[in-house]
């Protein structure tokens, strides 16, 4: 417990210099945009990290699994930047079609498609989920905080920059981009150092896992991390194909403030995760403390959301957003359910059973993708992120009923 919240603190040290420093460029884009222009920045950012989330192989994962229960990464490095390779291949063709297309889906100006194929390029280039399988598995959660710290405070100095002498949707983009290249390039630089992965040892059939076929654990977990990027930023780009610009703005801007505990769920779930591997026996009471931890902090910052959430709308993007309020509360308390359930979620995949907890995010994601078009013609963008806050509950829902199931020594079968 002691080595996980060390690991956390790391992750919410890089996590909460983000959050500040998000704040100022979320400010000077809004400011500096005007509603629509950043309703389209908002809609090809989205573009651009939902293909990167969709194509992305969770190989942080394979790495940490593997190398705490043989002692050393060896194989699973090399097969994981076989399939960053892959990743990195079907996401430009994919970017390619789907950028071609998006002045008919997504109303996506002709002057904008260059550079948002750009974007998509160079948000699948800096892909980092094997480098920082690296430094989770040796522990190295400060070196990471360090590297992820590299975007915000490009960013955040890049912004101003773009304010000044490039208010436009391709200048802030470009700053964007090259805060991504930032942080990727240092996590390369900390994880070479820890474990150089052997160019020899790069390719698909080569890898000898003792634990058989690494396939159907990356596959599910692939696919999970898909579902989760299509809880977040598929459903921004859907917001703006059925809503416009100004709606996908406005949705921007309330997750940006609203999905802040969003965060701290990826850092309760990264930081347990290598040791639920590790801990054997003890793996259900750990995570059972981590989630009653996480559901007080979540309830507090939904507390703070709803009071303070109107003035901060306010500070930031300005009263033009003022709208965004009621949408902002309900992520908030989506994103709070989010964290309550990653602890279960992390149980379940350090057991191995990917495919169960595949199938409690699949479920949650597809109704609300599927409800979304109704929803935001009942209610607007109110709607839109009450989709999201009844996937989040359902998604926590289920893994907790497949944690008290497991606890009670039932089969995995028998929790689906």
């Amino acid at each position: 417990m002691r080595r996980v919240l060390r690991n956390m603190g790391w992750l919410l040290g890089g996590r909460g210099v983000n959050a500040l420093l998000s704040l100022l460029y979320l400010a000077l884009a809004t400011r500096s945009l005007g509603l629509t222009d950043f309703g389209y920045f908002a809609i090809i950012v989205g573009l651009g990290q939902a293909i990167t989330g969709l194509a992305t192989f969770q190989t942080w994962q394979l790495i940490v699994r593997h190398g705490a229960r043989h002692g050393a990464a060896g194989d699973a490095l090399g097969f994981a930047l076989a399939l960053d390779g892959i990743s990195i291949a079907a996401g430009t063709i994919f970017s390619a079609i789907l950028i071609w297309l998006a002045p008919a889906w997504i109303g996506l100006p002709r002057n904008l498609c260059f550079i948002a194929l750009g974007f998509c390029l160079v948000s699948l280039l800096t892909i980092r989920s094997t480098p920082t399988g690296i430094l989770r598995l040796h522990d190295r959660y400060g070196l990471a905080a360090i590297a992820e710290s590299a975007t915000p405070v490009v960013r955040a100095i890049g912004a101003g920059l773009a304010a000044w002498l490039m208010p436009t949707v391709t200048g802030f983009l470009l700053v964007w981009a090259l805060g991504e290249l930032a942080s990727t390039s240092a996590y390369w630089f900390f994880a070479a150092r820890e474990e150089r992965p052997r160019l020899s040892a790069i390719g698909l059939r080569g890898a000898s896992f003792q634990d058989g076929s690494p396939w159907p654990f990356v596959w599910a977990t692939n696919l999970s991390g898909s579902l989760s990027v299509a809880s977040r930023q598929i459903l921004l780009v859907l917001v703006g194909a059925i809503g416009g610009p100004v709606l996908a703005g406005g949705f921007r801007v309330a997750a940006q403030l609203g999905f802040g505990m969003l965060k701290l769920a990826q850092a309760v779930s990264r930081a347990i995760y290598p040791e639920l591997v590790r801990s054997g026996d003890e793996a259900h009471g750990l995570a059972r403390r981590m989630t009653w931890w996480s559901g007080a902090v979540g309830l507090a910052t939904v507390a703070a959301t709803a009071l303070l959430g109107q003035w901060a709308l306010g500070m930031v993007a300005g009263p033009a957003y003022g709208f965004a309020y009621v949408a902002m509360v309900l992520l908030a308390a989506g994103a709070a359910f989010e964290m309550a359930a990653a602890s279960g979620e992390a149980l379940l995949i350090a057991q191995g059973r990917v495919s169960l907890a595949l199938f409690i995010r699949m479920v949650p994601a597809g109704l609300a993708l599927a409800l979304l078009p109704f929803a935001i013609g009942q209610a607007g963008l109110a709607g839109a992120a009450a989709c999201v806050l009844a996937g989040s509950l359902l998604a926590f829902a289920g893994f907790a009923g497949a944690g008290r199931k497991s606890r009670e020594g039932l089969p995995a079968s028998d929790c689906a």
